[in-house]
């Protein structure tokens, strides 16, 4: 059977999930029950359809006209970008999905960088031109601009165009959406313009694996691309590790991908992509190869993360109460079973206890906490930091190129912030009401902005970050401009105490929450942290006065889920994650203590 591989690519949101869902109905590809009514069946993960973003590379097959169709659906997101370098090793061509109204956004230069780098054929697809505001030719020009602007040759730049509504199961030649029945075009232009996988199957085994899976039944599954040679269910292979090692295996079960099912087969040819079951310390970017004659495929190549955080032992008050893996040793071997899967993490262990992990963003950092607390750990997290560079004698700091859409009566304010925060503007320009601004900032200058920016631009304002590379470290970073209101004593939050100093700032809790000495309430209105008493309970007696008994208002907390926490705390505070409760609280809890050792000069 003749085989094409194809990896999906495009911005977050721009219709990736979708068009899988479209091309596997189009093809009548079976699904099980589980999948009937489903909207975006590749976003299978708890995490991807409550955030609507795609996390893990997926893959799917189907057949048409008698051509097998590897799909791999693939992030949008930069700092997921680890998950598509090393699944485009697998592709022979990609489909680029661009928004008919949006046009190529930060994200797209990103994975398009990638895979023009990996020299694939690229099939670009103007979807959702069924917006009533679309506008696929302007989209479609400003896309041609991005792959000049990356360096694409002339037969790249001649690069097939399909206009499509994902949504709808529809795609043609032509953006006049009436002339297309269904999304048939799609799939005779992969076939016409997508290379057969490059290979020989007369030559020894050889495969790069580029995915580990675990699995109940058959235990850690490696998927990856067979290069060269065939594969047989039972052969005996040799696996190749990173230190160049050789260890004979033989292959347990072998299965490759039909509809979304992992399938047993018997054998499988040169460029098919299989899951083997049988190597039990599998890793990514290592080779399968030829029992015979082993030879080991290049490594594959990640690039550095650039923001690092410490994790480690929860240490609370309250510790242990909510959580079910809590220990060292736990919370160790969770990490390391991470680095299998995640090429773009790093964990190293801190010399002052727990582990420093540092990874592509505040988002690769967030989700991989938040898949920590759902699977029952609990643990405590510091303040992001950039990861710092000495190149040439100087110090270099990583550097993010921000794009962001506003209304044009809110751009001065977004300028302000961001220039105060260390960016220069690159770009401005203004269209049908809205402002486009292009800035250059250090990555270090972004952190806790985020909450800012939707406060200023009214929750209107869309924002993008790229990594732009490492120049010298500005420096003089102020902290955070605000200070916390931190619980004076431990005990229950009473609506009378709080009443008492909701002037102060904003609360993060409301009555009735279980605080302890030293956890964070809520956000000061000035600069400096005040301890403050919401537990305090009124005095009963016999005795009322005048006006008692009149309602007072109580504001409404801000409740902090797990981005918005990592977001706000200073040098000297932590975030406290469990399955449950996502709390903050200060480094040290008592604050003669922490006055102590701050008189001394000691790191808290």
């Amino acid at each position: 059977m003749n085989i094409r591989n194809v990896a999906i690519i495009a911005h977050i949101d721009h219709g990736k999930t979708t068009l899988v869902d479209a091309l596997l109905r189009q093809s009548k590809t079976r699904l099980n029950k589980e999948y009937a009514g489903v909207e975006l069946i590749m976003d299978s993960n708890d995490l991807e359809r409550e955030r609507g973003i795609t996390i893990f590379s997926k893959n799917a097959s189907v057949v048409w006209q008698g051509v097998k169709i590897n799909i791999i659906d693939t992030p949008g997101h930069a700092d997921f970008g680890g998950e598509v370098e090393r699944v485009l090793n697998m592709a022979d061509g990609c489909l680029l999905l661009v928004d008919a109204k949006e046009g190529p956004m930060p994200q797209t230069r990103f994975v398009l960088k990638k895979a023009l780098a990996m020299k694939l054929r690229i099939i670009v697809v103007i979807n959702k031109i069924d917006k009533p505001d679309a506008r696929p030719e302007e989209a479609l020009n400003r896309t041609f601009d991005l792959f000049v602007e990356l360096g694409a040759d002339d037969q790249t730049l001649d690069f097939p165009v399909i206009y499509a509504s994902a949504k709808q199961g529809k795609a043609g030649l032509t953006a006049d959406l009436k002339s297309s029945a269904d999304i048939t075009p799609i799939f005779d232009t992969i076939l016409s313009e997508i290379p057969e996988p490059k290979g020989d199957s007369a030559k020894p085994l050889q495969l790069l694996i580029t995915q580990i899976s675990p699995d109940t039944f058959k235990g850690r599954l490696a998927t990856g691309r067979i290069a060269n040679g065939l594969i047989k269910s039972g052969q005996d292979i040799i696996y190749i590790n990173r230190s160049g090692e050789k260890k004979p295996y033989r292959i347990a079960s072998l299965m490759t991908y039909i509809g979304l099912e992992r399938v047993e087969v018997p054998e499988a040819s040169v460029g098919d992509i299989v899951a083997i079951a049988g190597i039990p310390e599998a890793t990514i970017g290592e080779t399968i190869a030829d029992a015979e004659q082993p030879i080991a495929l290049p490594l594959i190549d990640i690039e550095e993360p650039t923001v690092k955080m410490t994790f480690s032992v929860n240490n609370s008050p309250f510790a242990g109460r909510e959580g079910i893996y809590c220990t060292s040793r736990q919370i160790h071997e969770r990490l390391m079973k991470e680095l299998e899967t995640d090429l773009a993490l790093r964990v190293e262990e801190n010399k002052s206890g727990g582990w420093i992990v540092s990874g592509r963003g505040e988002l690769h950092h967030a989700i991989f906490i938040e898949r920590l607390r759902r699977e029952g750990y609990e643990l405590q997290i510091s303040q992001p930091h950039v990861i710092l560079k000495e190149i040439g004698g100087k110090i270099h700091a990583p550097f993010e190129r921000v794009f962001v859409e506003v209304p044009d009566g809110l751009s001065g304010i977004v300028i302000q912030k961001l220039s105060s925060r260390g960016g220069q503007m690159h770009d401005l320009e203004s269209r049908e009401g809205t402002t486009f601004l292009e800035f250059v900032i250090p990555t270090r200058g972004l952190f806790g902005y985020r909450g800012d920016f939707l406060t200023d631009t009214r929750g209107l304002g869309i924002i993008n970050t790229l990594f732009e590379g490492y120049f010298p470290d500005p420096g003089n970073w102020r902290e955070r401009e605000q200070g916390s209101l931190v619980a004076h004593e431990s005990g229950v939050s009473n609506l009378y105490g709080l009443l008492n100093v909701q002037n102060r700032g904003t609360f993060f809790i409301g009555p009735g929450v279980e605080v302890y000495k030293g956890q964070v309430v809520g956000q000061n209105s000035r600069s400096e942290d005040i301890h403050v008493n919401v537990c305090k309970t009124k005095q009963l007696s016999n005795m009322r006065s005048k006006g008692d008994g009149g309602a007072e208002h109580f504001n409404q907390p801000k409740i902090m889920d797990l981005d918005d926490a990592l977001e706000y705390i200073n040098d000297d505070e932590l975030v406290e994650v469990t399955p449950k409760s996502i709390r903050i609280r200060k480094k040290t809890l008592d604050q003669a203590v922490a006055k102590k050792l701050a008189r001394e000069g000691k790191t808290i």
